[in-house]
C-alpha cells in the first residue's frame, strides 16, 4: 500500500478514537493538528524525505523542505562529515528533536522503510546509480539534473523508474515559472505561427577561460570519505580544487555547460516547447573550444541540433550568442523561439517579443494547456498524493541527457552525427556509439542496455 494510503488510515483511525472518546465521555487530549485540521497536516500524512546530498545545491534544496508544513525530512546522507552534521543540526533545530538520522551510505537511507521519497543532489554520475535502487526500493524521487553520464545509463535509468512506478520529478525548474509556461502555450496554440527554430545562449564563454585552474595534489583530510565521492568514476589522486564546483567541468563528472552548469536547463526547455518530450533530435554538428587545465569539458560551443518536424535547434555559450542574434545582447542566458509569424524571447528574468503585441496575448479556456505548477516540489508532492504525472518527467529527464550527450559527443568528434529516436542509438556510426557507454569503477556497475545502431 502506497505510503500516502496508509496515512490516510491512520487519520480516519484518529478520528474515530475522537469521537469513541466523546462518546464515552473522556477528555480528548489530541490537537487538532495532529488531524490535520486548521489548515495543518496532520503527522501521519507528512511525506517523509530523505535528501542525499546536501552541498551547495543540496543545502538550499534542504533549507526549502524544510518550510514545507506537509513534508518531513528524517535522513541526510552526505560523503563528507561536517556536511552531514550541519544538515542534520538545521533538521533538528526546525522540529525540536533529534530523530533526523545522519548517513554516509546512500544504500542505507534507502533501505529505511520510513523513507517515502528522496530528493537527489549528488553529482551527476552518482544518479543512475541512486536512481535504480530508488526505484528498486520504490521511493518517490525529486532529482537534480543532470540525469546521467552517458546515454546507456540514461537509459537504464529511466527503464528501471518507469518499472518501479514511482513518482519522479526532474529539477529543470523553469517549467514551472510562468514566463516558461506562457512561452510554450503561445507556440502550442499558433501566436507565432510555426515553431522553426530555438535559439539558446546558454552558461559559458570567453570569461570562463581567463585563468588557468591547477591542482595540487594531497593526502584527503579524514572529514571526507574521498573514494565515496568519486565513487563510479575514474580514480584520480586527491586536491582541494577537485572536490569543488571545479569538478562539474571535468569530463569523469560531468560536461560542463553542456550538462550540470545550466546548459540542460535551456535544453529541456527546447525539448518541452517544441513537443519533443518523448523523443529526441535526429542529427547534432557543431564545434566548441575545450578547457586545458583541471577542467577538460566545452567553454565556447555553437550546435545545430535537427528534429525530425523539421525545427532546428541552435544552442550556444553566452559569447557566441551574443555576437551571433541581436535577441541575447542585453541579457544573460535566455531562449528565443522563432516562428514564422514572429519570436518570443524568454528567461527566468522576464520575457518580450516581436511583434510586441504577442505579450497581450490571452490562452483562452477552450485552447491548449500545459499542467499548471508555480512551485516545482509541490508539484512533486502533489503528485505523490494524487499519482498525477509531474510535470517533468523521467522520460523528458532521459531524453534531455541524450540530447546534452549527442552535442558534446559531435563536437569531439567533430562531425555530424545522426540519432535514432526510436533506437536510441547513433545511426552508422560504431565511433559515437562507443561514446554512448562509459564504464564504472569497481566495485560500482548497472545494468545498461546495449547501445548500437
Amino acid at each position: 500500500m502506497p505510503p500516502q494510503k496508509q496515512a490516510l488510515g491512520r487519520r480516519k483511525f484518529l478520528k474515530k478514537v475522537v469521537t469513541a472518546a466523546a462518546v464515552a465521555g473522556f477528555p480528548t487530549i489530541i490537537p487538532g493538528s495532529a488531524l490535520g485540521m486548521n489548515d495543518a497536516t496532520a503527522p501521519s500524512e507528512r511525506i517523509h524525505i530523505g535528501s542525499i546530498g546536501v552541498g551547495n545545491m543540496g543545502g538550499g534544496h534542504l533549507r526549502n523542505l524544510l518550510q514545507y508544513e506537509e513534508v518531513r525530512v528524517v535522513g541526510i546522507c552526505d560523503v563528507k562529515e561536517e556536511r552531514r552534521q550541519f544538515a542534520k543540526s538545521a533538521v533538528d533545530t526546525r522540529y525540536g528533536d533529534k530523530s533526523c538520522v545522519a548517513h554516509k551510505d546512500f544504500r542505507e537511507l534507502l533501505a529505511r522503510k520510513d523513507v517515502d521519497a528522496v530528493l537527489i543532489a549528488t553529482g551527476e554520475r552518482w544518479h543512475p546509480l541512486i536512481d535504480i535502487e530508488a526505484a528498486r526500493r520504490g521511493k518517490h524521487m525529486y532529482s537534480e539534473k543532470p540525469f546521467a553520464l552517458s546515454i546507456a545509463e540514461a537509459r537504464a535509468s529511466r527503464d528501471a523508474v518507469l518499472r518501479s512506478g514511482v513518482v519522479y520529478q526532474f529539477g529543470t525548474q523553469q517549467r514551472s515559472s510562468n514566463y516558461y509556461r506562457f512561452a510554450k502555450e503561445m507556440v502550442m496554440n499558433g501566436r507565432i505561427g510555426d515553431l522553426q527554430k530555438i535559439l539558446i545562449c546558454s552558461n559559458g564563454g570567453y570569461g570562463y577561460a581567463k585563468s588557468r585552474i591547477e591542482e595540487q595534489i594531497k593526502d584527503a583530510p579524514p572529514d571526507i570519505d574521498y573514494d565515496t565521492w568519486l565513487g563510479p568514476s575514474p580514480y584520480h589522486a586527491y586536491s582541494d580544487r577537485r572536490v569543488t564546483n571545479i569538478w562539474m567541468s571535468i569530463t569523469d563528472y560531468g560536461l560542463g555547460h553542456m550538462g550540470g552548469l545550466w546548459g540542460i536547463h535551456d535544453l529541456d526547455t527546447a525539448q518541452w516547447v517544441n513537443e519533443a518530450d518523448g523523443t529526441t533530435p535526429i542529427s547534432a554538428e557543431g564545434a566548441g573550444l575545450f578547457h586545458s587545465d583541471i577542467r577538460d569539458t566545452a567553454f565556447i560551443y555553437d550546435i545545430e541540433y535537427k528534429y525530425a518536424n523539421g525545427v532546428i535547434c541552435e544552442y550556444m555559450d553566452m559569447s557566441t550568442a551574443k555576437q551571433k542574434y541581436e535577441q541575447f545582447r542585453q541579457g544573460a542566458m535566455a531562449v528565443c523561439l522563432v516562428g514564422s509569424k514572429g519570436w518570443i524571447y524568454v528567461a527566468r528574468e522576464g520575457m518580450w517579443t516581436n511583434p510586441p503585441e504577442l505579450m497581450r496575448s490571452f490562452i483562452g479556456p477552450n485552447e491548449r494547456h500545459v499542467i499548471k505548477s508555480n512551485d516545482h516540489k509541490q508539484n512533486f508532492f502533489n503528485a505523490i498524493r494524487t499519482g498525477d504525472r509531474t510535470i517533468s518527467t523521467v522520460e523528458n529527464a532521459a531524453h534531455d541527457e541524450m540530447m546534452c550527450q549527442m552535442g558534446d559527443i559531435a563536437m569531439r568528434l567533430k562531425r555530424k552525427v545522426r540519432f535514432d529516436p526510436v533506437k536510441e542509438a547513433f545511426i552508422d556510426d560504431p565511433e559515437a556509439n562507443r561514446r554512448a557507454f562509459r564504464s564504472m569503477r569497481s566495485p560500482w556497475r548497472i545494468d545498461v542496455p546495449e547501445v548500437s545502431s
